[in-house]
């Protein structure tokens, strides 16, 4: 079931926006899909300038211009670096670090275009990460990029053997299910199906702060875990304790 994205802040200047799960950024040539969130704002908002992007099945914060003269300052901001982002993600097994970086030149994948891989060739990329809560096979972190690479998050944590819980391109699983964590003392009625918990990458962009293109005031804003992937750490703390 779609959901609507939720406008959490608007003025002539800018528009802060929590992107579900599952909803392009802007329509994409090759999609039939109509429902993306730049047509969605423009039709609310009127003219939508474009600044950063998040992938379809990440849910979470972004932010849009409403002029040109917003646009390129935030703009710069995001290439200046001066922008901060924090994501939450779920990633297999159990880190040993309380907090670390991971430093390692991303490129697009030659066999794959779509998908990004670690590669000497490709430009330098820098993830830093910190433990939220621990897991008997899950970890939730709290990750931040200094660089704005496609599928960083995603990428840097498979290249240190924790891939996302749940990622199709670079982990090791389409969907959490409940019968994971609970394991034996899982039962379901004769002839159900087990539905997912999580059917998409377990990664939201959780926080997001810049300054203000008109009056320069640092803005900070937070977005809680939506639904699925906050029932997926609520089961890992009732079943899945490390």
């Amino acid at each position: 079931m779609k959901q609507n994205p939720e406008i959490i802040f608007e003025d002539g200047d800018v528009v802060v926006v929590n992107k579900p799960a599952f909803m392009l950024t802007m329509s994409e040539k090759s999609a039939s899909v109509k429902f993306n969130l730049s047509g969605w704002l423009s039709e609310r908002c009127g003219n939508i300038f474009l600044v950063h992007r998040l992938d379809k099945e990440t849910s979470g914060i972004m932010v849009f211009a409403k002029n040109e003269e917003a646009h390129k300052n935030l703009s710069l901001q995001f290439e200046s670096h001066t922008v901060e982002k924090y994501y939450l993600t779920l990633v297999e097994g159990v880190l040993s670090q309380n907090e670390g970086i991971i430093e390692k030149p991303i490129a697009p994948n030659e066999q794959h275009p779509q998908r990004m891989v670690i590669a000497s060739r490709g430009r330098a990329s820098l993830t830093r990460f910190r433990v939220v809560e621990r897991f008997r096979n899950y970890t939730l972190a709290e990750a931040s990029t200094k660089t704005g690479r496609a599928h960083q998050i995603r990428v840097h944590f498979q290249s240190i053997g924790h891939p996302l819980a749940v990622d199709f391109v670079y982990g090791r699983k389409e969907v959490f299910l409940l019968s994971e964590v609970k394991q034996n003392k899982f039962q379901m009625g004769k002839g159900q199906e087990e539905r997912p918990l999580m059917e998409r990458s377990s990664l939201h962009a959780a926080g997001l702060s810049f300054d203000h293109p008109r009056t320069k005031q640092r803005m900070n804003f937070e977005a809680a875990l939506p639904k699925d992937f906050a029932a997926v750490v609520k089961q890992l703390r009732k079943w899945g304790k490390a």
